[in-house]
């Protein structure tokens, strides 16, 4: 049987191994799938021996979506661009294969599950670390009219700014350089939300019918959530189906078929 798995620390949390149980029941797939833990310092060894023992395929996550970066042989164009790699696949000549599928995730939970489309729509992204920076590129081939990047530290975006300048333009800037602005979309791609904790964000940021998604997902709503909720937001969504619709890209990677995520969003929503 073909063994696959999510390594990162803490992993406890991880709902991965059931929603891919769930593909692949629903794909007549034979294969295995468990949550491994795994700190950096040990992420080497971690993932020889797991491949060397029938391993096919990992997910990685916090806080070693870097370290997966440097190990792959080859990239996807998305991973490059993310300089984060989230699914790693082993190829017949036994090289590996890295792939951010966080991104395209995003983007399906928003145009297929939610219906929304990003076409000159002014978008705000929160966060310039490595979350926001495997989406951006995603983003910005859906044709928003501005794409936003707030970030405390101004240099940090800027850099992003550069590197996904062959892509589309981002507007680098401060929390405080977003007032008077409004925006159609924004995403948090802090992690601050999740202790209760937020940027220094002004007020009437949303335009009308705004859409606010927070990357993060708990069963109690998040900081900023709650924060949208506040401002008036049309619609304020957790990171829930995210983390479902980029599951579903890394199983189509490792299997070559796509599962129907709308049954296994539906379960998920129900059981929280």
């Amino acid at each position: 049987m073909d063994k696959y798995a999510v390594v990162g620390f803490p992993i406890g949390h991880s709902m991965s191994p059931a929603i891919h149980a769930q593909f692949a029941a629903q794909t007549e797939q034979d294969l295995s799938y468990s949550a491994i833990e795994v700190k950096p310092e040990v992420f080497d060894q971690a993932l020889s021996d797991f491949f060397q023992s029938n391993g096919q395929g990992l997910n990685c996550t916090v806080p070693l979506k870097e370290l997966a970066f440097e190990k792959a042989d080859q990239l996807t164009e998305r991973a490059q661009f993310s300089g984060a790699v989230n699914t790693l696949k082993l190829m017949e000549d036994g090289s590996l294969l890295g792939d951010n599928t966080d991104g395209i995730g995003l983007l399906t939970d928003l145009t297929d599950n939610l219906g929304l489309s990003l076409l000159n729509k002014r978008v705000l992204v929160l966060g310039a670390g490595g979350a926001a920076r495997g989406i951006l590129g995603p983003l910005l081939e859906a044709k928003p009219s501005m794409l936003y990047l707030a970030n405390r530290t101004v240099a940090k975006a800027e850099l992003m700014e550069q590197l996904f300048s062959p892509i589309g333009r981002i507007h680098a800037c401060s929390y405080e350089g977003l007032a008077g602005k409004q925006f159609d979309l924004v995403i948090n791609a802090t992690s601050a939300s999740l202790s209760g904790k937020l940027p220094p964000l002004a007020d009437k940021l949303l335009a009308s019918g705004a859409v606010c998604y927070d990357l993060a997902y708990s069963k109690k709503p998040t900081a900023f959530i709650e924060w949208a909720n506040i401002q008036g937001a049309a619609l304020s969504v957790d990171g829930l189906g995210m983390l479902v619709e980029q599951a579903a890209h890394a199983f189509y990677l490792w299997r070559g078929v796509m599962p129907d995520t709308e049954l296994m969003l539906q379960q998920i929503r129900v059981a929280d």
